[in-house]
């Protein structure tokens, strides 16, 4: 049995895609009889990001991290973000000469530049910097892989994709909506980065259901009425919700996978969204739903071509122990 160390500025309470990754891979991995010690945000003191305020940054002595570290004494470290914990874990093993491996999650130059207009080109020199001395830095799909690699990032990149509670996130008994047919639903945070303002302003037949919070929800809520937001939904109430919905909408260009589509399909949802990175490399035929630079042409062709019992064994192929197969597969010893 191995002592895996997973260093994360991403943790609960924050609902994302990157937190539910990390905490179901730990888990699986302590129910193989892996020892896994994660350093996480709630253990120092940390302020909201103003312009991102569920991403705390954390404002550590860098010796309580080398403390934690030494103490746990990992055979394999794996830096899962890009923030300060990540910072000073990889700065940790660069002074001692230990391997650790990274993971790319986020999009953080494209939103950094639509949120504080910082330039692009100066958070991707950071990003490869970061990576560069990762024995692997792994990735979610092949085109972020292929999209990295003509940025110039060049350490060797393996794939680590995601998993589906299928005991959630399966297809159920559709009884009467309490809204007009078809529903079309959004799961994830109410932000403009997320493109969400695309999915609510399309002129399109049956209704809107959102579910998620975040800064913009007022607003949207007042600009656009016939929406319906439900807030926070996890577990069960979630499951129930997707399985209830007719269509799953995925509005963003800045996701590099998205959880969320691949819940949907396990549900028996077809999948409309654009032709980006995640969508691209999971709807990959008509029978799972349509992508399109039109959003709304993707949500009609999705509705009339989708078939809900080809999206739920396309679902049912993506399960959290392969996700940790792989995962474990890529590390690699720290000395």
């Amino acid at each position: 049995m191995a002592r895996v160390l997973i260093a994360t500025d991403a943790w609960h309470p924050q609902v994302s895609g990157v937190v539910r990754t990390l905490d179901t891979t730990s888990n699986v991995l302590r129910a193989r009889g892996h020892d896994v010690e994660v350093i996480e945000p709630t253990a120092f003191p940390s302020f909201p990001v103003p312009f991102y305020p569920e991403i705390p940054l954390c404002t550590m002595r860098p010796g309580r991290v080398y403390e934690r570290i030494a103490k746990f004494r990992p055979d394999h470290v794996h830096i899962s973000t890009e923030g300060p914990i990540g910072f000073w874990v990889r700065r940790f093993c660069v002074r001692t000469g230990w391997n650790f491996t990274t993971s790319y999650h986020t999009r953080f130059p494209e939103y950094l530049k639509r949120l504080a207009r910082v330039p692009e080109a100066l958070t991707y020199k950071f990003l490869k910097w970061f990576h560069g001395r990762s024995s692997c830095m792994m990735v979610a799909t092949p085109s972020l892989e292929k999209e990295l690699f003509t940025r110039g990032f060049r350490p060797p990149i393996r794939r680590w994709s995601r998993g589906v509670d299928l005991g959630t996130f399966k297809p159920r008994v559709k009884n009467e909506s309490q809204w007009p047919r078809p529903v079309l639903l959004y799961v994830g945070r109410v932000s403009h980065e997320k493109g969400i303002d695309d999915f609510l302003r399309l002129n399109v037949r049956g209704t809107k259901v959102v579910v998620g919070d975040g800064p913009a929800r007022s607003e949207l809520e007042r600009k656009y009425p016939d929406a319906k937001f439900l807030g926070y939904r996890k577990g069960e109430p979630l499951g129930e919700v997707y399985a209830a919905s007719d269509l799953f909408v995925f509005p963003s260009r800045t996701d590099t996978f998205g959880i969320v589509v691949i819940e949907a399909l396990g549900s028996g949802l077809p999948v409309a969204a654009y032709p980006v990175t995640g969508p691209m490399d999971i709807v990959t035929r008509d029978e799972l739903g349509a992508l399109d630079t039109d959003l709304g042409r993707a949500v009609e062709r999705a509705i009339e071509k989708g078939n809900p019992q080809a999206c739920a064994a396309e679902g049912a192929n993506y399960t959290w122990d392969r996700c940790t197969d792989q995962f474990f597969g890529n590390l690699v010893p720290v000395r």
